[in-house]
């Protein structure tokens, strides 16, 4: 069976979480016998960055991105296969809903626009709309990593019958104490230490921690917040603690040791579909503070009875920093205890290849 997957999003500025789910997913599926996946992408003249390389063969339009896009959500044209050749499903894990003759598959990792319109352009919200209105119209079948979205979906206009709940797994490393000190010394990290890790949006709630870490008064500690800037991420200089480190985008192997020399992870996120980074932190017995009222919330509360022994879960409302404060300053007395760890959720992905495979041939049966 050959299916078809854009991975555009791995050629944007800010991958992100997309990026990521779509090269995990397109590689789990490949490594199944009965299953070819193609890549599909816009006119590049180069590879995408290294960290976001595809590890399946990408075929390429003759269009560049923002042309592609406007017309995949304009004209239904150019057709995945165009490049591809002939398909048995196209399946679009987030971004631009690409068209094909093939059955259409459509993951929504979250709804955001919907709830928060503010923080988005005019641009974004017209082709956040447009992509929901193609899904509505088109997709047999849409996957979602948390029941929030799927109930957002829901409430947007797609049936309950079309929705599959899937959620997302990770792939950790496992960093030694070695590659802790290693970390701390390559980003200037002099002293115990609280992480943030993220796309910097607005929704990601940075404003909110950076008003809780002045009311903490722990000027001992540094706030360490990794990830590439995002959209509408600024904010005002005078607020910035004289401790903060901010290291742009690391490869996978220094944020997994900057999860486990931490004293805690914040994720305090206005709104999320999933959120990687709660199951990541989990996964290296990384204390975590979320957000309550978001999907993070739900996966917390689902891993509860397994993780409470391991490692604290906070969870808070994104506006309550006194909760921050008082979780950050508890969590000062673990770090001379050694964290247990949580067994890396490889099978959860492999799950999501089961799922999607499984679907393919629901999908083609149906057809036939």
């Amino acid at each position: 069976m050959r299916v078809a997957v854009p991975l555009e999003q791995c050629w944007h500025e800010v991958p992100g979480g997309t990026a990521r789910t779509s090269i995990d997913l397109t590689t789990a599926l490949s490594a199944r016998p009965d299953v070819d996946v193609v890549g599909v992408a816009a006119r590049h003249g180069a590879p995408p960055a290294p960290a976001w390389q595809p590890q399946v063969p990408v075929e390429h339009l003759a269009l560049p991105r923002p042309l592609l896009y406007e017309t995949w959500h304009g004209l239904g044209r150019p057709r995945v296969e165009a490049a591809t050749g002939v398909v048995d499903l196209c399946h679009v894990v987030g971004g631009a809903i690409a068209p094909s003759r093939a059955p259409l598959v459509v993951t929504i990792h979250d709804l955001a626009f919907e709830h928060h319109p503010e923080m988005f352009t005019r641009h974004g919200l017209r082709f956040f709309r447009r992509a929901l209105a193609l899904t509505i119209e088109r997709a047999r079948m849409v996957f979602v990593p948390s029941r929030a979205t799927l109930e957002d979906c829901v409430r947007a206009g797609i049936d309950r019958g079309r929705l599959r709940h899937v959620p997302w797994g990770v792939t950790v490393t496992e960093p030694s104490d070695a590659d802790v000190q290693r970390v701390r010394a390559q980003y200037g990290i002099d002293a115990d230490y609280v992480v943030m890790v993220g796309t910097l949006e607005p929704r990601k709630n940075l404003e909110g921690v950076l008003a809780a870490w002045h009311r903490l008064g722990r000027d001992d500690l540094h706030l360490v917040v990794v990830g590439p800037a995002g959209w509408g991420d600024a904010v005002d200089p005078s607020t910035l603690p004289p401790r903060l480190v901010r290291t742009g985008f690391v490869p996978l192997e220094d944020r997994d040791a900057l999860y486990r020399g931490a004293l805690a992870s914040l994720y305090p996120s206005l709104l999320e579909g999933f959120g990687l980074p709660v199951l990541e932190s989990m996964a290296l017995g990384c204390p975590v503070v979320t957000s309550s009222g978001t999907s993070t919330e739900e996966l917390v509360d689902g891993m509860q009875a397994e993780l409470t022994e391991l490692q604290p879960v906070l969870v808070v409302k994104s506006k309550e920093t006194e909760a921050l404060i008082i979780q950050v300053n508890k969590d000062q007395a673990l770090a001379d205890e050694k964290k247990a760890k949580v067994a890396k959720d490889e099978a959860a992905v492999k799950k999501i290849a089961d799922e999607v495979q499984a679907t393919v041939e629901s999908i083609r049966l149906r057809a036939g």
